[in-house]
């Protein structure tokens, strides 16, 4: 993946977090040089300017000697490298190598070619630094998980190489790098944005995506396993109200159960008048996901083409000269709301679909047998995985509280106000596994109904998913145990093979 500064879309992002190959686009480097050398003209001068000749922070008032320099940027990647927890998934560290690449090549920052270089170059080489996942509060930037991405540049800490913690030292000598001796604001600029929460707010984003996505399939499963009505999902209830997503998902659910013998056998003479919500308002509930999960994305493409480092240096731009001016683009509220609309998103997918779950088992709102065994009693077939399904949800709700509403003022109140982005947007993995699991509860369950309106068939879009479904977990007999079938119906979620097999268009997040 060719990374051009400031014209990168989701997928390519996306690409580079499911393990694709990075590298600067070659028409960076004059921007980089130019910016670098604004910052050696900066220091000639003399002058007073943050970041490159004071303290940091409140000690921005400290004056630094020209002499001091190198170890000012050194001393602020080893202090500010204070992060704890468990380390950060190397997919999300690596996205945040590139997020860092990408905002260096835009040529604001004031840093020389031989410090982007060597970032471009760990991440050919596969060298992930080791990042705690805890200590950041989103403002100024992610000051310690960068730090900790810095210091094993400058060959401290450690580094993940072909899944092994070394030494970064030994890690670097072994792949023939030598550690960076920082230059003037290098150490600043290596640790001030809001790349690890970017990164993080992608993840969740990009497993969002693939969940909503499996979501709306075994919506329709459920709907045809109660033999629910296909009625609320004609285009001109949706057309009426006007939401994008809402028309869309109308549309999709509509689509995925076109054909249907299924749908065709209770269409006429139905005693029913309406289904539960859970079925019936899948194109309101859903759809606002889908508008919810858009204007996320969109946040989340803007943040990671942008710059977010301070001070920012602009060559020759001023009345006189070079300018380097100290803003607050480091602050991540906008990643921090972001990240707040993915965890009500996911929230949300798990929240109606365990309710289709729910209803699916109980035979007064299904018409099923109880709990979707032939042999109720005997058996308790699928009630234990409603009752994991409902306490996934309820975790979810309580990780689904905005972090963005929060704040503690850092830094003996210099830094006053925090966005919380990073811990609102690390949150998402965990509720996306969660999210997961509840939909692959749910597919196990929807096959499951399925299966006893057999010989009737549903639509060709749906029997896919359940065939798919079938490959790799036989129809629910006797109980037996049940782990594995979950574990397996996750995995399909998880892993987008369970969209990939089903031959419907389904609305993505453009």
């Amino acid at each position: 993946m060719i990374i051009t500064p400031g014209a990168m879309t989701l997928a390519d992002w996306r690409a580079i977090y499911e393990g694709a190959s990075a590298a600067l686009n070659a028409e960076a480097w004059d921007a980089i040089d130019g910016s670098a050398a604004a910052v050696a003209r900066i220091v000639a001068k003399g002058d007073p300017v943050y970041g490159i000749n004071t303290g940091f922070g409140k000690l921005a008032s400290v004056r630094i000697a020209s002499d001091d320099l190198a170890t000012l940027q050194r001393n602020i990647v080893l202090s500010h490298a204070a992060g704890t927890g468990a380390s950060s998934p190397t997919p999300v560290v690596r996205l945040m190598m590139a997020l860092k690449l990408a905002s260096f090549g835009v040529g604001a920052s004031g840093v020389r070619r031989e410090t982007v270089a060597m970032l471009e170059a760990m991440l050919a080489k596969g060298l992930t630094p080791v990042v705690p996942s805890q200590g950041s509060v989103g403002a100024s930037g992610d000051l310690a998980p960068l730090s900790h991405m810095a210091t094993a540049m400058i060959g401290v800490g450690e580094i993940e190489v072909a899944g092994e913690r070394v030494a970064a030292a030994d890690a670097l000598a072994k792949a023939g790098l030598a550690p960076l001796d920082l230059g003037p604001k290098e150490g600043l600029a290596l640790l001030n944005g809001t790349q690890f929460s970017t990164a993080n707010a992608l993840a969740g984003l990009f497993r969002a995506e693939t969940i909503f996505h499996s979501a709306l399939i075994t919506g329709a499963l459920s709907t045809e396993a109660a033999k629910g009505s296909d009625a609320p999902f004609d285009a001109r209830i949706h057309a009426l109200r006007g939401h994008a997503g809402q028309r869309e998902v109308g549309d999709a659910l509509r689509t995925l159960m076109a054909g249907s013998a299924i749908r065709a056998s209770h269409a006429i003479d139905d005693p029913r008048v309406q289904d539960p919500y859970c079925l019936r308002c899948q194109p309101q509930v859903m759809g606002a996901v889908l508008d919810l999960l858009r204007q996320a994305a969109t946040t989340l493409r803007i943040e990671a083409n942008g710059v977010s480092d301070n001070p920012l240096i602009f060559a020759g731009a001023g009345p006189f000269g070079d300018e380097a001016l100290s803003g607050g683009n480091f602050h991540a509220e906008p990643v921090a709301f972001a990240a707040d609309m993915i965890a009500m998103a996911l929230c949300e997918i798990g929240s109606i679909a365990e309710r289709r779950i729910a209803m699916l088992v109980d035979p007064a709102l299904s018409g099923l047998p109880a709990f979707l065994t032939p042999r109720p009693g005997l058996n308790s077939g699928f009630m234990i995985p409603q009752v994991t399904a409902a306490a996934l949800v309820s975790e979810n709700k309580q990780r689904a509280y905005p972090a963005s509403v929060d704040s503690i003022p850092t830094s003996a109140n210099q830094e006053d106000h925090v966005s919380m982005a990073a811990h609102g947007a690390r949150r998402l993995l965990d509720m996306a596994d969660n999210t997961s699991a509840v939909i692959g509860i749910e597919l196990l369950a929807a096959c499951q109904g399925i299966d006893f309106h057999a010989p009737l068939k549903s639509s060709d879009a749906i029997e896919a998913a359940h065939q798919h479904l079938r490959a790799e977990v036989p129809t629910l007999e006797d109980d037996r145990h049940f782990h594995p079938d979950m574990e397996a119906a996750t995995a399909l979620v998880r892993s987008g093979s369970l969209v990939a097999a089903v031959p419907a268009s389904l609305p993505g997040l453009g």
